[in-house]
């Protein structure tokens, strides 16, 4: 295969330095019997060193002319291809206990990581590398500049760990950014409250689309002031102030039926 040139359009960077791509593989300590399940393996550069530990892995690619490099690099055995956009992949397909692995495409990281969040159930653990940015965000706690929505539904989905960061120099392509690799490890459902997760997901939304106001404002029409009050919420705050079981009781409350049902508008 002739050198590939790295697509902006699937924000492709592939990852080349084998000592991060050694450190990626013992943060993961793949096993034989895992499910593994890698994002965008690119040119094979972690598929190989996985497959050095595991029988067969299966792996979304979207680029054509990659599925055609990985199918001259790979048996059938080892990998099975599964040409599709992560986004809208259907990752039940592939069973339980999914170990998900992969170098993210930072121009899609967010939407894929909500999109996975509805998987939780059936996976294992991930393993992702994305823009630090976003791995700050993700982790981030209450009453911080990264705080937001990305940061309460992951956090009610996940216990995520930033592992390491990664330098634009490891890549080929370089990116403008800082990266990271992060490890996410679903709560058990015992752990999380019960919730009505879409309610709770529009909820966040609709509390984070104006950053800079009061909740008062941002959930006008969805909430009122009894709504805050019986939660405990103090409706002059802004959204970046609560914690996740802050939007949990909201969400809880509004679920009794005492209030407005909840528009269908998107952040």
């Amino acid at each position: 295969m002739a050198r590939h040139i790295a697509r902006k359009r699937f924000g492709q960077h592939f990852l080349r330095d084998a000592d991060v791509l050694a450190d990626i593989v013992r943060a993961i300590r793949p096993r034989p019997g895992d499910n593994v399940v890698e994002i965008g393996p690119g040119l094979g550069a972690l598929t190989r060193p996985l497959l050095e530990h595991l029988p067969h892995l299966n792996a979304i690619e979207l680029d054509r002319d990659l599925i055609a490099h990985l199918q001259q690099r790979f048996s059938p055995q080892q990998l099975t291809l599964h040409a599709a956009d992560a986004l809208a992949f259907d990752f039940a397909s592939l069973g339980e206990s999914l170990r998900i692995v992969g170098n993210l495409p930072y121009n899609i990281s967010t939407p894929l990581l909500f999109h996975l969040a509805h998987y939780a159930d059936r996976v294992r653990d991930i393993h992702a590398m994305l823009q630090k940015e976003v791995v700050d965000r993700m982790t981030a706690r209450p009453g911080t500049a990264d705080y937001g929505r990305l940061s309460v539904m992951l956090q009610y989905h996940f216990d995520m760990e930033a592992l390491f960061d990664v330098p634009p120099e490891a890549f080929d392509p370089p990116p403008k950014v800082q990266s990271a690799v992060i490890r996410m490890i679903p709560r058990p459902p015992h752990t999380r409250p019960a919730v009505d997760v879409a309610r709770l997901e529009q909820l966040v939304a609709r509390a984070f689309s104006q950053r800079r106001k009061t909740l008062r404002n941002t959930l006008a029409g969805l909430c009122d002031e009894n709504d805050f009050v019986q939660a405990g919420i103090d409706s002059r705050l802004r959204a970046e102030t609560l914690s996740l079981d802050d939007f949990v009781r909201l969400t809880q409350r509004l679920a009794q039926g005492q209030s407005k049902e909840p528009s269908h508008e998107s952040d």
